[in-house]
């Protein structure tokens, strides 16, 4: 079940000039496309959206719209910033069924690396993936892929294998256990890495 829920409303226009007039009345506008039907666009609170985004728990994740009584399954893909102020400019939500796999990118998250022995042995983590493309089920997917590192040592690959919460989830790359970081005794680790990625690939 979807954690966060926005309340939209459906826009009457379209364009700049529509856009502006929404971010004027406390909004952010945004756009809702995907499935079967036609693209909506919409407009969300800018302090509800605001709300949502700082949780960490929106962009990439799924979501429930609700417009008055009706609700769906939606996917926040992405979300425009002013680059001045960082401002939320515009948004798009993808349709979704909860049972069906989608595309989606979704972050690594490194833990434990205060337990690491490879600190201790003066390692350094080397992150070559810090997101990584999968198919998944909306209502089976995780916030982002976790890597315990309190085990790791020093010269170790860090593959998909290793994430421990894939779940149901399948990587777009299909044809090897992919890299998503190493642990080199010196800099430059990520740079031999990223290289050995494109000779597997």
């Amino acid at each position: 079940m979807a954690e966060i829920i926005l309340n939209v409303d459906v826009r009457e226009g379209v364009g700049t000039g529509s856009a502006r007039a929404v971010r004027r009345a406390g909004a952010v506008p945004g756009i809702l496309y995907g499935g079967d039907k036609a693209p909506v666009a919409i407009s969300v609170s800018e302090r509800e959206f605001r709300k949502s985004l700082y949780t960490g728990k929106l962009l990439g994740h799924l979501v429930t719209l609700k417009y008055g009584e009706e609700t769906q399954p939606v996917i926040a893909k992405t979300v425009d910033f002013d680059p001045v102020t960082d401002r939320p400019m515009h948004f798009d939500l993808m349709r979704v069924d909860e049972t069906a796999p989608v595309k989606i990118s979704l972050p690594v998250q490194f833990i434990n690396g205060d337990e690491a022995p490879f600190v201790r042995q003066g390692g350094t983590l080397e992150v070559v993936r810090h997101e990584v493309e999968v198919m998944v089920r909306p209502d089976q997917m995780p916030e982002a892929f976790i890597v315990d590192l309190s085990k790791v040592e020093i010269d170790t690959n860090i593959r998909f294998s290793d994430i421990t919460n894939a779940g149901s989830a399948q990587p777009t790359i299909t044809d090897r256990d992919f890299m998503i970081a190493s642990v080199k005794a010196s800099a430059g680790g990520a740079e031999e890495e990223a290289a050995s990625e494109e000779a597997e690939a």
